[in-house]
């Protein structure tokens, strides 16, 4: 049913161009884009690279990034509070989602060891750079947004049903209550502030445990309801509401691509990274951060992590047998990685 709707909006040409039209305002050209540092003489990234062509049958990795700019200026890069990868393997046809903890401590090209959720402010070639070599994975695409566009997502969707686990509050006076959360346990159509409420808990013994979990369980559930019908004809609507919010460098045919594959994947069990087997908690410069025991062993971890998840789901691996290779053929190479 939902590929024959898809087809039959996607055979309309006043909905095709539409649709073009909206997923190619998500990529921001250098010159406004706000994710390079904001140092016209630095030697760091100044705008985003061209990626190489995705062909449509490799396993593709996305970085996924969100932070709240609520009160930042318009130069000025704010720290991720949000840090995924997304792993979509498009022979298997499923997709994992790996959670980075914000405050683990990594290697930032030009900066040198420093928290996670610093790694953008150093632009979005950095940021990929450092969680591709952290991961072992090859990351060439991202998806940035403000917390603003995770709002307006929410509602042009008409909210999304969560059951939410236990009863949050948290109020702050310093922030003249702008950020208090106040949620009550059960299941519930949460609306754009209330899920960015959700996913923006912490303020328990789990802190940051608990509130990546959420962000996976939220974020699966959007792509769940983005997949219905209703969902696939408002879908430009919805990518306008979202587009000063969001900028990535997945070009609109590689966006089209990955919307039609989402509709058949699915997507597996989602992973913590670091896994607490291999997490150790750390004080640098008398500040509390987490650390890796063993990167070899966590990058080891991530490829078994995707191998096995991909086999449960009842899916031989075989057509795609190392996550680890380059995710994306080169342009104008004539080897497949």
């Amino acid at each position: 049913m939902l590929s024959l709707v898809l087809l039959l909006v996607l055979g309309t040409g006043s909905y095709a161009w539409w649709l073009y039209d909206s997923l190619n305002s998500l990529s921001k050209p250098p010159e406004v884009t706000k994710l390079h540092p904001p140092n016209e003489n630095s030697s760091k990234d100044k705008e985003v690279q061209e990626p190489p062509k995705w062909e449509g049958r490799e396993r593709v990795n996305i970085l996924l990034l969100g932070a709240d700019a609520r009160g930042f200026s318009e130069h000025e890069i704010p720290r991720t509070d949000t840090i995924m990868v997304a792993s979509i393997d498009p022979v298997t046809k499923t997709a994992h989602l790996m959670s980075i903890m914000r405050d683990t401590l990594v290697d930032i090209p030009d900066e040198g060891k420093a928290r996670a959720n610093t790694a953008l402010q150093q632009g979005a070639n950095a940021a990929m750079k450092t969680f591709s070599d952290w991961t072992g994975l090859d990351i060439q695409y991202y998806m940035y947004t403000d917390f603003r566009g995770f709002i307006a997502l929410i509602d042009a969707m008409g909210g999304v049903e969560m059951d939410v686990e236990k009863d949050m509050n948290y109020t702050s006076k310093a922030d003249n209550h702008e950020f208090d959360i106040h949620l009550a346990k059960g299941l519930q159509v949460l609306d754009g502030d209330k899920a960015l409420q959700y996913v923006r808990f912490r303020y328990d013994a789990l802190s940051d445990y608990a509130r990546t979990e959420r962000q996976r369980k939220l974020l699966g559930a959007v792509a769940d309801k983005l997949k219905t019908a209703w969902s696939l004809i408002q879908l430009p609507h919805l990518i306008n509401q979202m587009a000063p919010y969001i900028e990535t460098n997945l070009k609109p045919e590689d966006m089209i691509k990955l919307g039609i594959l989402g509709l058949d994947v699915q997507i597996g069990k989602s992973q913590q990274l670091p896994p607490n087997e291999l997490l150790q908690e750390l004080r640098i410069h008398n500040e509390a951060v987490l650390g890796v025991r063993d990167e070899d062993a966590l990058r080891k971890f991530i490829k078994d992590y995707l191998e096995e998840a991909g086999a449960i789901q009842g899916s031989s691996t075989s057509g795609n047998p190392d996550p680890l290779q380059p995710a994306i053929e080169p342009q104008g190479s004539s080897t497949a990685p």
